[in-house]
């Protein structure tokens, strides 16, 4: 057997090609076509000193490869029995395997090096006789967090990659701890690492447009020595970008399968290959399984030990001292209220004071009254729900919990990291013996989109970090570490639920987020895995057990709980939750995000409130003002929404608002309308905690089916009457039945 290995860049000179380009002159003319320019120029003269600029390289270095390949075959007749390539050169192993043909090929690596051309800012570094071990020892100690390892190209040189400035002032340390040379590369970009995260983003969206073949010859990945198939192929080449090109392992992988040969210009892989075979051992090559793989941490015990507090990520529960991994989310206004969160803290599980509505003072007492309940060591957080219009009150709440002491927050309805969040995230970060980050604070970001977890799963973007560090709110080791740990160490991935939520399925949503889970870890090296665990449509014991079996760390509910004895919500709507079926939920505009589209599900049995919040979204979308409204519409909207004038609304509306929108208001028809339409949902909202009766059909109660589909589970049981139901028991009855039900179902497996 022969594997045939391609160089990537680094490999190119000048004259590389010679008299290939008049033999294969078609190849010749079609690079021609695609590139604008002479490939054959380029290669034999380089007049204009363009051959080492990756814009060139790359495109150059592939036709060449490409070409030798295909003057070794002529010749020889004998095809590889294996493929791999060094960065650049897996492009050539992967045409050579049949997976895309030559124009493809040079149209992708025309892309990549148009993207990595426009990277600047980093720097690359070859470092000689200082193993992996070593190197990454190295680089905690001396504090250099955000420097990433590139290559892996022998058992005694590793390139690293970072920004400009780390990479040339970690030269002292990484000679300290015993390299033999270390040498800056002459690159622009830190390629190969987490810095080209933007790269891969719009390269990934133009492999998108291309289709693959399946490999006629296995190709050997630089990602994670897998090799390659017609479904892995984008998600490969799109993580090729920001990933080690783990070349010693590669080759490892093809020791013992005969011979290995270098295809294409000069004899770096030849040597290379020389110096791994003779310092390493062979590497057993691994199944095709590019996504790293879910722990066993989920694994049934024995069933005689087996129970609610079985379920679950261990480690979750080690770390905020929880019997249950169960959680009890956030629901604005204090309907999440203190004594919620004291009986969830109580039981073993965690509640989240709802603080959305609350203002400073009354977040300070409830968070006094729960610190004084509950005993060392209890668990309970804050919920704070994004507000896009009003980043000052979102700081002063983060300060305010900050002074508490507070150190867990959930956090529902974002859309991007916010400085606040940042602040939060980073305050009293550490750093541990081995290097490692040490967080004193935990965000569990609640997401009903993939794309809104890919931003939670990564770092705090570089942009908000150093605006922090700059303005003095963070330290510098807070600054640096920063860049080695997620934003949150939790995703709670909410499916249909009450609230805001995205019309999600949780089994189709949570295993996405999952993946894509695995993959960010892979690509920022964590320590710790990203925990991610499941809410929305959770409120019988059936639910529970199968969002474990699709692997969630945690369970969290909502709509079940706002109606029990402990929730800040009036009698009156628990005697309307009480009642309520799985089809009895509507969606409707959010009042926070009205003018964004936004929506909520909510209770619609008994009331009229999502019909009429849905028409008076359609009137914002449709009219300028109020002024324009017919007189029917104009009579409807004052006599039975809203229960007085426009005028009148607008009065109250000056009470809640600051003066320079009023002011707006009175200037602009269309903001005056938003807000007094805005108005509506406000008192929607208020009448339902009061519990106004006679304005019941105005009722705005936040709810999904997860309430029917409870209230079926709990009829003709003791838990029929809302006045029988209490967080804590809810909780654990739900856990541990969920558990029997495993044992019921899968016992034989056990």
């Amino acid at each position: 057997m022969i594997s045939y290995l391609f160089p990537g860049q680094g490999a190119q000179k000048v004259g590389m090609g010679g008299d290939l380009f008049n033999e294969f002159e078609n190849i010749t003319r079609l690079a021609d076509e695609v590139l604008g320019y002479s490939i054959r120029e380029l290669c034999l003269f380089d007049k204009y000193g363009m051959l080492n600029q990756t814009l060139y390289t790359q495109p150059a270095l592939f036709t060449v490869n490409a070409l030798m390949y295909l003057k070794k075959i002529k010749e020889t007749g004998i095809y590889p029995d294996y493929l791999a390539g060094h960065s650049l050169g897996e492009y050539n192993a992967l045409l050579a395997a049949g997976v895309f043909d030559f124009k493809q090929g040079l149209q992708m690596v025309k892309k990549r090096a148009e993207l990595m051309s426009k990277v600047s800012g980093g720097a690359m570094a070859a470092v000689i006789g200082l193993g992996q071990e070593g190197l990454t020892e190295a680089l905690k100690k001396s504090g250099y967090l955000g420097i990433d390892i590139a290559n892996y190209n022998s058992t005694n040189q590793i390139v690293i990659s970072g920004k400009a400035e780390d990479i040339q002032s970690a030269r002292e340390s990484i000679m300290a701890a015993g390299a033999l040379d270390y040498m800056v590369l002459n690159v622009s970009g830190a390629f190969h690492s987490r810095y080209m995260d933007g790269v891969r983003r719009e390269f990934e969206e133009f492999l998108d447009t291309l289709g693959f073949q399946e490999p006629e010859i296995p190709v050997i990945s630089n990602v994670d020595l897998t090799k390659y198939n017609q479904s892995n192929v984008k998600w490969l080449l799109g993580r090729h970008l920001i990933s080690p090109v783990r070349w010693c392992d590669t080759v490892r992988c093809l020791m013992g399968k005969g011979e290995m040969e270098q295809v294409g210009p000069g004899s770096v892989i030849t040597n290379l290959v020389k110096s791994i075979i003779r310092n390493s051992s062979p590497l057993e090559l691994p199944d095709p399984q590019p996504i790293q793989k879910q722990d066993d941490e989920h694994s049934l015990p024995d069933r005689n030990d087996f129970s609610g507090q079985s379920l679950g990520s261990s480690e979750l529960k080690s770390e905020y001292n929880l019997k249950y991994a169960y959680f009890a989310g956030g629901m604005y206004r204090e309907i999440a209220s203190r004594e919620l969160v004291v009986k969830m803290g109580q039981a073993g599980m965690m509640g989240f004071l709802g603080s959305g509505g609350l203002s400073p003072a009354q977040i300070d007492q409830a968070l006094g009254e729960i610190q004084q309940q509950l005993n060392e060591g209890q668990s309970y957080g804050v919920n704070i729900v994004f507000n896009p219009f009003d980043p000052d009150k979102e700081r002063s709440v983060i300060n305010l919990i900050l002074a508490r002491n507070v150190h867990i927050l959930e956090a529902a309805a974002y859309t991007q990291v916010t400085p606040a969040l940042a602040l939060f995230r980073l305050k009293g970060l550490k750093q541990q013996k081995n290097g490692s980050p040490q967080p004193a604070n935990h965000i569990i970001a609640k997401v009903s989109r993939a794309s809104i977890a890919e931003q939670f799963m990564k770092p705090v973007p570089e942009a908000v970090s150093r605006l922090l560090f700059e303005n003095g709110e963070i330290t510098e080791l807070e600054y640096r570490l920063s860049k080695c740990l997620p934003v949150a160490g939790d995703i709670c991935v909410e499916a249909d639920s009450g609230g805001h939520t995205d019309h999600g399925n949780l089994n189709v949503l949570l295993p996405s987020v999952q993946m894509l889970r695995d993959q960010i870890c892979q690509e920022f090296n964590y320590e710790k895995k990203v925990r991610v665990g499941a809410a929305g449509g959770l409120g019988t014991p059936q639910a529970v057990a199968a969002a474990f079996l699709l692997g969630a760390d945690f369970v969290t509910t909502g709509s079940i709980n706002q109606c029990t004895v402990e929730a800040r919500t009036s009698d009156c709507v628990k005697d309307m939750l009480q009642k309520v079926g799985i089809h009895d939920t509507e969606y409707a505009p959010a009042g926070d995000l009205f003018e964004m589209g936004s929506k909520v599900q909510v209770m619609r049995k008994g009331v009229f409130f999502p019909a009429r919040a849905n028409k008076l979204l359609e009137l914002y979308k449709r009219y300028g003002g109020l002024e324009e409204l017919d007189e029917k519409t104009a009579e409807q909207l004052q006599n039975k929404y809203f229960g007085k004038s426009f005028n009148e609304v607008f009065e109250d509306v000056k009470a809640y608002y600051p003066a320079a929108d009023i002011q707006k208001a009175e200037s602009s028809p269309k903001y005056k309308m938003t807000l007094v339409f805005k108005w509506y949902f406000g008192y929607s909202t208020r009448i339902a905690l009061e519990g106004r009766a006679d304005q019941r059909v105005n009722f705005q109660v936040q709810c999904g089916p997860a309430m029917g589909a409870f209230n079926e589970w709990a009829g003709k049981s003791s838990l029929e009457d809302w006045r029988n139901r209490h967080v804590g028991q809810i909780g654990m009855q739900l856990m541990d039945e969920a558990a029997a039900f495993l044992l019921k179902r899968f016992g034989q497996l056990l």
